[in-house]
């Protein structure tokens, strides 16, 4: 979870911001986002037209990560090979998403806990993980609700905002998410269910 300044959106990107991006017209976190939000409902049309089968899988994350990025992006679909502030180190990403996925068909298979629970838990284990580069918070929060949508459930509440862009909302996901990291998930269920 890149947490950027209030003034981002018109910021130049940095050299290192840009690194791997296709459309070298783009300067500005503003255009960035605008670019990248295009293309992530590229791919929610895509999940429209073809839902899913099995979300649990390695491959399905990659191929999603790289729908949901892959016109903005050269490495979108491909895990990280470098170390980040928030993640785990880029050669344990396989290991750790595997016994993520065993552990979502552990909960489900044995009612371990509620389908949002499940959900919250999901989201916030693949957080922690941090695949990829960029995006890691917008593919986790559509991978929650793909999840909530296989168990025939509504969709979770993300704050009805961007939560890419620096607001009050955000601050308080940020803060659910570091709760969630401590082993309390009780803010961040109340957060993806509107209770707040």
């Amino acid at each position: 979870m890149d947490i950027f300044s209030a003034d981002d959106n018109s910021t130049p990107l940095t050299p290192d911001e840009k690194s791997g991006l296709k459309l070298k017209w783009i300067t500005l976190r503003r255009e960035l986002n605008e670019v990248e939000t295009r293309n992530i409902l590229d791919a929610q049309s895509w999940l429209l037209k073809s839902p899913p089968k099995d979300i649990l899988s390695d491959v399905f994350l990659r191929k999603l990560h790289k729908k949901m990025f892959g016109q903005v992006w050269s490495w979108a679909g491909e895990y990280r090979n470098t170390e980040r502030n928030i993640g785990v180190p880029p050669y344990e990403i396989p290991v750790k998403l595997r016994y993520l996925f065993d552990d979502v068909k552990f909960w489900i298979d044995n009612k371990t806990y509620s389908e949002t629970e499940i959900a919250v838990r999901f989201h916030h284990r693949l957080v922690q993980i941090h695949p990829f580069p960029n995006g890691n918070g917008r593919i986790s929060r559509t991978m929650a609700d793909l999840f909530m949508k296989q168990m025939n459930q509504k969709s979770l509440y993300w704050g009805n905002c961007n939560l890419t862009e620096i607001s009050t909302i955000r601050k308080q996901y940020i803060s659910a998410l570091q709760k969630a990291d401590a082993g309390d998930y009780t803010d961040l269920l109340r957060f993806v269910t509107n209770n707040i």
